[in-house]
């Protein structure tokens, strides 16, 4: 089977990792691809902002599957491009994209299907003198979320008034999330711990990967701005069998069914964020494809095929029995730029991955360029730090995962030294 995968972060790296893996795999394509993945298939230079130049390369190449990894091409209509031309893709169709597109729809879509959640109210650009008047109305601390795509830093927890009207403005006046922020949802603050949940549906069926845990804010303890992520852990003891059916049956099922319902069928991997309240599970949010850098710290703990079960969903027909948990732990440490979330510098040399030859160690390149045989920064969140521990012992996987980055320097390099505390220290 010729597979493309999408994308040139940490993410791709690991669904091409994983893919590769595969003993249906005969060719493997990433699309653009960066230093760690040209190990795994072959690299190709397009930018994938041009969905009709991908689609279009893709059939050329008779590729029989593609998986889309960021969100962008999915809410912009790639998966219709590649489907109008016969080709079976992993992700969802421009329509149901929108589930992590639109905010608002998402909302809406559970509040109309009784899909727990947290209270909200939507305001559009127009509607920026009511939002202030609703801000003075409400208890806090408050979310406050651009409606669009912000790159995961589209979501502010204000304490307080000021701090809420701030991030209106933001949003209205300043356009600190470009078109994205013209519509807001103002939403409850829950409370609880976080869980990502990855649903892999045809449609129809579905199954749940093992239970992540990400840490989105930059700072150590949860402070500070939100990122894409600063790290992850599988699984989280936070979700017991127990919990995994509540959630299948009050959010994932019932979301899936919604969609179908509604005329969006969903084909491809479900992001569900959830905060476990003491009400039970609720939806934080929905995205739209795998979740960064969760999908780093899950693949791991899968055996079994990988590349049947996005296949199998990609047809119509999904194999449930394609993968299965395989009782191990996983530990992903981002290490960023200085400055991330905001400025931050490119071109820095990358020293010390050669050193690394530990078989629980994998190493995903995020936001690398490969210069003359060196690895420079080319991005904000540059590395993805990965240990694999074959028993479900977090502290140790977590030792290994910060004993691999302490081989590893660039200038300006940041990490948070606190991925998976929350649950070693529960």
């Amino acid at each position: 089977m010729k597979v493309a995968v999408i994308g040139s972060g940490g993410r791709e790296h690991a669904l091409a990792w994983k893919i590769s893996q595969s003993s249906f795999l005969k060719e493997l394509y990433v699309i653009p691809g960066n230093p760690g993945t040209k190990f795994l298939g072959k690299n190709i230079a397009i930018d994938i902002n041009d969905i009709n130049e991908v689609v279009k390369y893709c059939v050329e190449l008779k590729v029989d599957l593609v998986v889309v990894g960021p969100e962008k091409p999915l809410t912009e209509g790639i998966a219709d491009l590649l489907m109008e031309q016969g080709v079976k893709v992993f992700g969802p169709t421009k329509a149901a994209a929108r589930i992590e597109g639109e905010k608002s729809f998402a909302k809406n879509l559970m509040k109309k299907f009784g899909i727990p959640t947290a209270d909200y109210q939507i305001f559009t650009k127009e509607e920026h003198k009511s939002a202030l008047e609703y801000l003075r109305k409400i208890k806090y601390p408050v979310v406050i979320k651009a409606d669009g795509l912000a790159a995961g830093k589209g979501v502010v927890i204000c304490e307080n008034l000021d701090e809420a009207e701030n991030a209106i403005n933001d949003c209205f006046i300043n356009s600190a999330f470009g078109d994205a922020g013209n519509k807001v949802v103002i939403e409850e603050f829950m409370r609880g711990q976080e869980a990502s949940v990855f649903a892999i549906t045809d449609g129809d069926d579905f199954i749940l990967l093992p239970v992540a845990q990400d840490h989105k804010r930059i700072g150590e303890g949860d402070t500070g701005k939100n990122t894409g992520g600063m790290g992850s852990y599988a699984p989280t003891p936070f979700v017991n069998d127990d919990m995994v059916k509540i959630i299948s049956e009050t959010i994932v099922r019932p979301t899936i069914n919604a969609m179908k319902e509604t005329g969006n069928k969903y084909i491809g991997c479900l992001y569900c964020g959830l905060m476990l309240t003491d009400e039970g599970p609720k939806v934080v949010e929905f995205n739209c494809r795998f979740g960064d850098p969760e999908t780093q710290s899950v693949l791991p703990l899968l055996d079994g095929d990988f590349l049947n079960l996005l296949y199998s969903a990609s047809s119509g027909a999904l194999n449930k029995n394609s993968v299965y948990y395989n009782g191990g732990s996983s530990v992903c440490i981002v290490i960023a730029a200085k400055g991330y979330p905001e400025k931050y510098e490119k071109g820095k040399e990358i020293t010390g991955l050669d050193s690394i030859k530990d078989d629980d160690i994998i190493i995903f390149h995020a936001g690398t360029i490969e210069k003359e045989g060196k690895i420079y920064t080319n991005g904000g969140r540059v590395l993805n730090i990965t240990s694999f521990i074959k028993e479900n012992n977090l502290l140790l996987a977590k030792k290994r995962s910060y004993e691999a980055i302490s081989k590893i320097y660039f200038d300006g390099m940041y990490f948070r030294k606190d991925i998976a505390d929350k649950a070693i220290y529960r």
